[in-house]
C-alpha cells in the first residue's frame, strides 16, 4: 500500500467535519476510510487550527495506535512518511512560520509509533536507528522553539522531540553506545542561545537523558553520565561571552536544577535519588 499515490485526502474543513463526527469503529470497518483518513490525518498534521491539530487529528492517532486498529505494516508506513523531509523537516529552520506545527506532531506521531514497537517489537534495528539519527538531526535543525501560539494552540517543538526520544531510549533495540549522540543532541536544544523555555519543556527534554540514565547503568556509570553533564554545562556557560545571547543560556542552566530534583522524586527512578541529589549539590 502506498498512501500517498493510491488515495485523495480530504480537505481540512471536510476532515474536521469527519473525526468530528465519525466512531473510531466506523472509520476502521473500511479499509479504504481507514486509509483515506489516515492520509488525510498526515496530510493536516500541522494544521494551523489546534481544535483539528490537537483534538482531533493526534487524539485519533493515539486511539488508532493504542487499541492496535493499525497493522504493523501501515505503522511502518507512517513512519518512513513521518521522518521525510516533507513532513519531520517541512519547513525547516523557519522561525515564527506554521511549518513549526507540522514538525512538532510530527514528532508526537513518531514517539507514538515508537511506543507501540515498545510494545509489539516490529520495528527493525535498522530502522529504529535510522530514525534516532533522523531525530539527532531534527533537533540539531529546529530553529522554532515557541511554546505556546497566541490563536494557534501548542508549538512545543522541543518538548515533542523529547517525548519521541524517550520513547527511542526504552526501545530494546537501542544500545547505550548510541547514548552519548543523544545526550548531546538534547543538552544542544535545552542550551540554545536564541530564546528562553517558558513552558517547562526542560522538564520534558531531561525526561530521556534520566531514562537513559536509569536503562541498567551501574551507579558508577549513572554518577559518570550525570556529573560530565553538569560538567559540560559548566565548561559551556563558562566559555560563552556575556552578551545579549547569555542570559537565556543562564536561564537554561539554572532551570535543569530544579527540573533534576523533581524527577529525583519520581518512585520509578529510586536508584537516581542520591545521583541527581549529588548533581544538584555541584551545580550550586
Amino acid at each position: 500500500m502506498n498512501l500517498i499515490e493510491n488515495i485523495i485526502a480530504m480537505k481540512e474543513q471536510e476532515l474536521k467535519y469527519f473525526l468530528g463526527n465519525d466512531k473510531l469503529d466506523e472509520i476502521t470497518s473500511d479499509e479504504k476510510t481507514k486509509q483515506k483518513v489516515i492520509l488525510s490525518m498526515l496530510k493536516h498534521i500541522g494544521s494551523p487550527d489546534s481544535e483539528l491539530r490537537d483534538n482531533l487529528i493526534y487524539q485519533t492517532f493515539c486511539q488508532f495506535i493504542l487499541e492496535s486498529k493499525l497493522d504493523n505494516d501501515l505503522l511502518i508506513e507512517i513512519l518512513d512518511i513521518c521522518i521525510s523531509d516533507q513532513f519531520l523537516f517541512k519547513g525547516i529552520g523557519e522561525k515564527n512560520t506554521d511549518s513549526v506545527f507540522t514538525r512538532s506532531f510530527t514528532s508526537l506521531l513518531i514517539a507514538l509509533i515508537l511506543y507501540q514497537d515498545n510494545r509489539d517489537d516490529f520495528l527493525s534495528r535498522a530502522k529504529i536507528l535510522e530514525v534516532k539519527d533522523k531525530l539527532i538531526s531534527y533537533v540539531h535543525l529546529e530553529k522554532d522553539v515557541r511554546g505556546y501560539v497566541r490563536e494557534k494552540g501548542w508549538a512545543h517543538s522541543v518538548a515533542h522531540a523529547a517525548d519521541a526520544f524517550d520513547e527511542l531510549v526504552k526501545n530494546k533495540k537501542m544500545k547505550q553506545s548510541n547514548y552519548p549522540e543523544i545526550v548531546k543532541a538534547i543538552l544542544g536544544k535545552i542550551y540554545q542561545s536564541e530564546s528562553v523555555y517558558i513552558h517547562d519543556e526542560e522538564e520534558r527534554m531531561i525526561i530521556p537523558i534520566v531514562q537513559m540514565a536509569d536503562n541498567g547503568l551501574e551507579k558508577i556509570r549513572k554518577v559518570c553520565l550525570l556529573l560530565s553533564t553538569i560538567n559540560f554545562l559548566r565548561n559551556f556557560c563558562n566559555s560563552l561571552p556575556r552578551t545579549n545571547n547569555f542570559l537565556p543560556l543562564i536561564h537554561s542552566y539554572l532551570s535543569l536544577t530544579p527540573s533534576s530534583y523533581f524527577l529525583s522524586k519520581i518512585p520509578t527512578l529510586p536508584s537516581l535519588h542520591p545521583v541527581v541529589l549529588h548533581a544538584i549539590k555541584e551545580i550550586y
